[in-house]
């Protein structure tokens, strides 16, 4: 029998619970989920029992409630997985992505704005180390034509983010800003910059501007737009991609998460297919 690959989650909210029961339900004859953590501890514990309740009719081999699931801390989650699983916010993936790393551990990054800085750094310390770093798409498309362009030379890359105005709560640009969303009856640009510039200004809403820029040509020359939209339901993002290969528009109309307005389910999805493509030998697209 072919060894697991074990699988610690660091964040057990909307979208690490969901990705928690994905591998529960959808990878158990190749993953094993091994370890929980959550700054609060009881999310940890709460989301172990969930999948031990839930596992009984989702796989053949349920697994049993084990409050060991949950590490006490960061290191305890290390130390017993292969794969680490970032679900956590902005201001805290470069310190588990490095901690991971530097032991050798592959990680999947979900909170991709926290990173965008860091980046070679990171890299750096991936080929030292021999570990990975994991980037799904999230919820946008195109990034396979993205990295494509890339071989060539691309002129640039633009990115419009629409969202309801309650998506945005509590960004830190807003609050500077003293920008209230209540007031909003029409479409209103709440942001017009670069990616590095987006990804500080709105830490939770646009994780997608980090990928985008860092697959592409980078977080100063991508250009981001963000715009409060009180007339839709679902998070929509516009790309337009302008290389010597030829011109590439995409749109992006996604049902948010129903746990997380601020984020979209595609992304969820996203990193499932990630992890997928890890487990799976045959790798399908750039």
């Amino acid at each position: 029998m072919a060894k697991l690959l074990k699988i610690g989650i660091v964040g057990c909210g909307a979208i690490g619970s969901s990705l928690a029961k994905a591998i529960v339900s959808d990878f158990s004859e190749k993953a094993e989920l091994a370890s929980l953590y959550d700054i609060d501890i009881e999310k940890a514990y709460n989301l172990s029992m969930a999948l031990a309740i839930g596992s009984q009719t989702m796989v053949s081999r349920p697994i049993k409630f084990n409050r060991k699931l949950a590490a006490l801390n960061l290191e305890d989650l290390i130390n017993k997985v292969d794969l680490v699983i970032e679900a956590t916010k902005a201001d805290t993936a470069f310190d588990i992505a490095k901690k991971a790393i530097s032991n050798s551990r592959d990680i999947m990054i979900m909170s991709v704005g926290g990173i965008i800085e860091h980046y070679k750094e990171l890299k750096a310390l991936t080929e030292e180390k021999k570990a990975r770093i994991f980037i799904p798409s999230g919820a946008i498309c195109g990034i396979d034509g993205l990295k494509a362009a890339t071989c060539g030379k691309i002129n640039k890359v633009i990115l419009t983010t629409k969202k309801p105005p309650k998506a945005f709560l509590g960004a830190p640009y807003l609050l500077k800003k003293k920008i209230r969303l209540d007031n909003i009856d029409k479409d209103t640009v709440l942001f017009e910059g670069n990616a590095s510039q987006a990804t500080k200004a709105f830490p939770q809403n646009i994780n997608v501007a980090a990928t985008l820029s860092m697959a592409g040509i980078g977080p100063e020359a991508t250009i981001v737009r963000i715009v409060a939209s009180p007339t839709i339901t679902r998070n929509i993002h516009e790309i337009e991609i302008e290389s010597d290969a030829g011109k590439i528009i995409i749109r992006c109309e996604n049902v948010v998460h129903p746990d997380n307005p601020k984020t979209s389910y595609l992304a969820v999805l996203s990193a499932i297919a990630t992890l997928k493509q890890v487990l799976e030998p045959i790798k399908i697209g750039t």
